[in-house]
């Protein structure tokens, strides 16, 4: 990525043949990495599906082309598809001049995909014209070939962050909401964010409980258990597996489900007592942990790239250590991309694995 924002200059190789494949991305604050997590995430889940394309336009509005020049590089991402590593040139290009009315009357390309127009005007004047459009530049490769690819990474790209995070791909004047009072409805920044998630199905904010994925792990397991029934005569145990699982995340505590499907609800056992337990009597860190393990298991995220932003807040530092152990025995096919200022989590793996970006992390004294 030569010049994006506050990144310049950017080449990183997350080594596919590395085990685990969780790699921690630091640097201190205001580095750029949540903006580098959010750009991954935009070209690769959005750039097939029409109706996510808006996403990258609102990214990328105010990214110009200098003057003299008809393209500019906005990132090269080389992915390995199993066999062989596919190249992706992600390049803007301007508007041509000899053409009146819209892009789509350009001459099409063998090498490249559109993706997208946007406008390159500064982000104050929201009213211009696309005047730019995002391409997908690609080499021999079959262009058949590379849409098919485009299309199963993009169910196989995932970010997860804070809800409190600005997620720069929202439309600008929803991020100029953080700075105004909250209003009812959808006028608000979190409300925006909240009908994005419908369309992004791969955007996870962790948190608190997401109860709505819980039940829905449920309900699969239930499904799958009587699908099992008709075929063999007897009842699967997914349902049961499902619930000693998460029994397993909480220690001594409990999670059952509401009988209607309604809700969930939490016990103690204490020295052979119950206890039922309120929400308050779960500390943040148990629900947001919980929370990441149902997710992966309830989108059954394997074989996917996974970036996190920040996983590590409101863990104690030995749950941020254990953090890799976990997403390595949750999903241990998924490549994760971590983005941190935690010691703790990048110390769980190796320094190669580390990768760092400037401003860099100031290393701790023993």
């Amino acid at each position: 990525m030569p010049d994006f924002r506050g990144l310049k200059d950017i080449d990183i190789t997350f080594e596919k043949d590395f085990f685990p494949k969780i790699f921690p991305l630091g640097s201190q604050n205001g580095g750029g990495k949540s903006t580098l997590l959010q750009l991954i995430f935009v070209l690769l889940h959005c750039s097939i599906d029409e109706d996510k394309k808006p996403f990258i336009a609102n990214m990328l509005q105010g990214f110009k082309i200098a003057d003299g020049q008809d393209k500019r590089v906005l990132a090269i991402i080389d992915i390995w598809d199993g066999e062989n590593l596919v190249k992706l040139g992600f390049n803007c290009c301007k508007k041509s001049p000899i053409l009146e009315v819209v892009f789509d009357e350009d001459i099409k390309s063998e090498d490249s995909i559109d993706i997208c127009y946007y406008s390159s005007a500064p982000k104050s004047n929201n009213n211009q014209e696309p005047n730019t459009k995002l391409q997908c530049h690609f080499t021999n490769q079959n262009k058949e070939r590379v849409q098919s690819f485009l299309h199963k990474i993009s169910r196989k790209t995932f970010l997860a962050a804070p809800s409190t995070q600005v997620f720069i791909f929202l439309p600008q004047h929803s991020r100029k909401l953080l700075f105004k009072q909250p209003s009812n409805g959808d006028n608000n920044y979190h409300g925006i964010l909240e009908s994005a998630r419908y369309k992004l199905r791969g955007l996870f904010t962790y948190d608190f409980l997401a109860v709505d994925l819980l039940i829905k792990s449920f309900k699969d397991a239930r499904d799958r258990d009587f699908r099992e029934a008709i075929k063999t005569g007897s009842y699967g145990n997914s349902y049961q597996t499902i619930i000693k699982e998460l029994n397993l995340l909480l220690g001594n505590k409990r999670i059952n489900l509401n009988e209607d499907f309604s809700g969930v609800n939490f016990q103690l056992y204490n020295n052979g007592e119950t206890i039922e337990l309120y929400p308050e009597d779960l500390s943040h860190g148990e629900l947001k942990r919980l929370s990441i393990y149902v997710w992966l298991n309830s989108r059954n995220i394997k074989d996917a790239i996974v970036l996190m932003d920040e996983v590590e807040i409101a863990f104690h530092p030995d749950w941020q250590y254990q953090i890799i152990s976990d997403l390595k025995e949750w999903a241990p096919s998924n490549q994760y991309i971590l983005a941190t200022h935690s010691y703790e989590l990048c110390q769980a793996l190796t320094p190669a694995h580390v990768k760092e970006i400037e401003p860099k992390l100031i290393k701790q004294e023993s």
